[in-house]
């Protein structure tokens, strides 16, 4: 274990977890057993699934199928961001062209 990393406990559904992780990387890590806690409990109290793993399974392919969602959208996104910029560019040479063939 690296000098910058040290185990730390988390609770995850009422359940004890000793995790390392690095000391500057701490408050992701509890604002990620957060969101994992309310994704869980918001599931356990759905009464659809019963039984912590069946839970943490399912909650963990809820959050895989979001990530998934939104990788796509941001892909998507940045398709149509670079698109426009090659529009912005060509339209910038164009002008740019237009205006050194004016000075001539």
């Amino acid at each position: 274990m690296s000098a910058d990393m040290s185990p730390v406990n988390v609770t995850i559904l009422d359940k004890e977890y000793l995790v390392t992780c690095e000391d500057n990387e701490r408050e992701s890590l509890y604002a990620a057993v957060e969101f994992l806690n309310a994704k869980m409990r918001e599931l356990r109290q759905s009464g659809k699934v019963i039984g912590t793993e069946r839970i943490a399974v399912m909650t963990a392919l809820n959050l895989a199928h979001d990530f998934l969602g939104y990788k796509e959208q941001s892909e998507d996104y940045t398709v149509k961001v670079d698109a426009s910029i090659r529009r912005l560019r060509s339209k910038i040479d164009d002008a740019l062209t237009k205006g050194k063939q004016l000075e001539i």
